[in-house]
């Protein structure tokens, strides 16, 4: 944590009226038990995210999202979905049927992610075709 954090509290963020170069960038420092660094380690793995846009179309079948997301397997599919249930981030109804079905849906918390998501999926489409340059110049192949 930063200097005059408090433990449990978000790192403040740089004042915007500095003027600085840096006035949009938050004064990040963080301590492995920082809440915002328990929160990102969620959100920031590769399949959650995936997982949470899916489902931002609906409800959804354990069998639905593993075509929607074909390289990711049974059993990380299984513990993400656990995961995310455990964060509060998605719900999952199993119906009476013979053998039972399994539904998963977002949860009110786990639609407040998607406007935040939405924006980092934006950047990444219209941010693609620069990243894949930049990579092709480093790795010397461009």
């Amino acid at each position: 944590m930063g200097q005059g954090e408090v433990a449990g509290t978000a790192p403040a963020f740089a004042d915007a009226s500095a003027g600085s170069s840096t006035e949009h960038q938050p004064n990040w420092s963080f301590d492995p038990q920082c809440p915002v660094r328990d929160v990102l380690d969620r959100i920031g793995d590769k399949w959650s995210t995936l997982i949470l846009v899916t489902l931002a179309n609906g409800p959804h079948r354990f069998s639905a999202v593993q075509r929607a997301i074909p390289d990711i397997s049974k059993r990380m599919l299984t513990q993400t979905f656990r995961d995310l249930e455990r964060d509060g981030l998605i719900a999952r109804t199993v119906f009476p049927t013979r053998p039972p079905s399994v539904e998963y849906r977002l949860t009110p918390l786990g639609e407040t992610i998607l406007e935040p998501l939405g924006v980092l999926v934006r950047w990444a489409d219209r941010s693609h075709a620069a990243i894949r340059n930049a990579r092709l110049a480093f790795d010397g192949t461009s």
